[in-house]
């Protein structure tokens, strides 16, 4: 065989050695890979830019409620968004300002509870509101055993449970309460091992998992993830997580508890990282388009929704999105 004959055999050879190896490339793989980890989008914008606002869902609406503008601290908002048709209108407003509140949804009506009235996490207070989204209406029920705002909220057996926070004084606290709307009453229970606020709190299996948070300022942010179990009214450690942060949202989607977002000392988190329940593991998913705290979030369906908050931490660059994330 002449040389030139070998030549352009080796080349040929090299080119579809070359070809074979890009089209199992990484590239292809990464994508799927992403897309498995589940995707963003956004829908209409809220009709305000706020943070430090709560969120709940009933009935397939989501109310952004309260919150803070660089106007006014204590929002007396509530915004009504149908996913069905991908718009926002204005319902009666809180019967007080407030920002650092905590939301939950219960047969068909939502729960406000605690709050900061003044900045730095000032003015903390015990109230309690139920809105009735049929009559568009607001009612005082029985106040928590003690005031404090930041306080992580969730649902479990038709009772809600209200978990850390910050008090009057400024200091982060580990008390537990549940109050029963049938008689309107606050029962204290077993403590959180330790004290914190901005935690994630959410109820799954059967348990309380509360979740990340900190211990004072934001440069303390915890990994601590604590299981409480009602049968037992005590506490169990379970796997970290594998960010620790504050001021982000948890929320209990499929078979996952999803925390996202969060705030530093000197930035917000983007991370999106999930709880497995079936495999007691952490898992990373897409992270959100931005770093984002002091927001609030709501799963309906196969989707989430995270509503407002701050890209930059301490409340600067208050935005007015409405992100959702799904899972293939």
């Amino acid at each position: 065989m002449k040389r030139s004959a070998r030549l352009s055999l080796l080349s040929l050879t090299i080119f579809l050695l070359t070809l074979s190896a890009c089209s199992t490339e990484s590239p292809s793989t990464s994508r799927q890979s992403t897309s498995s980890r589940g995707s963003w989008s956004r829908k209409a914008p809220l009709p305000i830019e706020i943070n430090e606002n709560t969120v709940a869902a009933v009935n397939n609406k989501i109310y952004v409620i309260g919150g803070s503008t660089a106007d006014r601290i204590d929002h007396v908002s509530n915004y009504e968004y149908d996913i069905a048709t991908d718009r926002w209108r204005t319902r009666a407003p809180l019967p007080s300002g407030m920002t650092h509140a905590a939301a939950t949804g219960l047969n068909g009506r939502i729960y406000v509870v605690g709050a900061f009235t003044q900045t730095g996490h000032g003015g903390a207070v015990n109230l309690v509101y139920e809105y009735d989204p049929v009559k568009d209406a607001w009612r005082s029920m029985a106040p928590m055993k003690s005031p404090r705002g930041s306080v992580g909220i969730t649902v479990l057996n038709g009772r809600i449970y209200a978990v850390g926070g910050r008090g009057v004084d400024k200091v982060t606290v580990t008390t537990h309460e549940i109050f029963d709307p049938s008689t309107n009453r606050w029962t204290e229970l077993a403590p959180l091992p330790r004290a914190r606020d901005h935690l994630a709190v959410v109820a799954a299996n059967g348990r309380i998992h509360a979740i990340g948070g900190r211990l004072d300022a934001s440069a303390q942010n915890v990994d601590e993830h604590n299981i409480y179990d009602p049968a037992t009214n005590a506490w169990t450690s379970a796997p970290p997580l594998p960010t620790p942060r504050s001021g982000g949202v948890g929320v209990l989607y499929r078979d996952l508890i999803v925390v996202l977002g969060g705030e530093a000392d000197k930035d917000t988190y983007n991370e999106n990282e999930a709880y497995d329940l079936k495999t007691g593991k952490w898992l990373t998913l897409n992270p959100m388009p931005t770093g984002l705290h002091g927001f609030g979030a709501a799963a309906i369906g196969d989707r989430l929704y995270i509503a407002a908050g701050a890209k930059g931490r301490g409340g600067r660059d208050v935005t007015d999105e409405l992100l959702v994330f799904g899972l293939p």
